[in-house]
């Protein structure tokens, strides 16, 4: 089931089996992509959506001096461009972190979803609004948090969005990105990031070798990494 992903991260409003068997139909197709190839790229015309299926999304900005700008990382069971919907073009680009698998939702079918049913537009609606809300915690994170709090809680928020779709075992998961996207997420230097990676380890809050995060003490990274759920809206 090509919504399953999605429908565990967003459980609320509830979906008949009808809108249910109506959303999956929607999925035009599937198509995979390598690792750092670009799926969207900004200001160019869009005809339909992407939802993630495998693997790990960004979407970023580059710099006109070569520095780039991760604005979010995207698990499976995110759509990751939806408000192209309405705006037909995104003014940021779009790539996979790691190989990825992705469903293609054409608009003129999430249109179709709009019109059938008034439960499917708010699930569609709550989904872009969470996505902002992370994307202001991102900016919260980069404007007012300290380098190895950035850090903490960017773990917090990928251990908590990523068990909702049952892709953690215990307080271990797999974050398959490089030192180089985790500094470009958060607005720190490769090295500036080694060292603050250091310091989460040496301190008992986590470890993060060769794409795989292990949790130490899931109070205490919370606690350091400023961390409050609530910008997730979990049902």
């Amino acid at each position: 089931m090509i919504t399953r992903l999605f429908l565990l991260t967003h459980r609320t409003p509830v979906l008949t089996a009808e809108d249910a068997a109506a959303f999956e139909a929607a999925a035009g197709r599937t198509q995979e992509f390598d690792a750092k190839r670009v799926i969207v790229r900004e200001n160019v015309p869009l005809t339909q959506c992407t939802l993630l299926l495998d693997g790990f999304i960004e979407r970023f900005k580059d710099m006109p001096d070569g520095r780039r700008q991760i604005l979010a990382i995207h698990i499976p069971g995110d759509f990751v461009d939806l408000h192209s919907y309405p705006l037909k073009r995104l003014e940021h680009s779009v790539a996979a972190l790691t190989p990825v698998k992705v469903a293609i939702f054409p608009h003129a079918d999430v249109r179709g979803l709009t019109e059938r049913s008034a439960t499917l537009t708010e699930l569609l609606w709550r989904s872009t609004m969470i996505d902002a809300a992370i994307n202001r915690e991102w900016i919260a994170s980069i404007g007012a948090r300290g380098a190895a709090v950035r850090l903490a809680h960017l773990f917090c928020e990928m251990f908590i969005r990523l068990g909702r779709v049952g892709l953690t075992r215990d307080l271990e998961f797999d974050f398959p990105v490089t030192q180089v996207d985790l500094a470009d997420a958060t607005g720190l230097t490769a090295v500036h990031a080694n060292r603050m990676l250091r310091k989460l380890r040496e301190d008992g809050l986590l470890e993060f070798r060769q794409g795989v995060v292990r949790i130490l003490d899931w109070p205490a990274l919370q606690r350091f990494g400023e961390f409050d759920a609530n910008y997730l809206f979990i049902d």
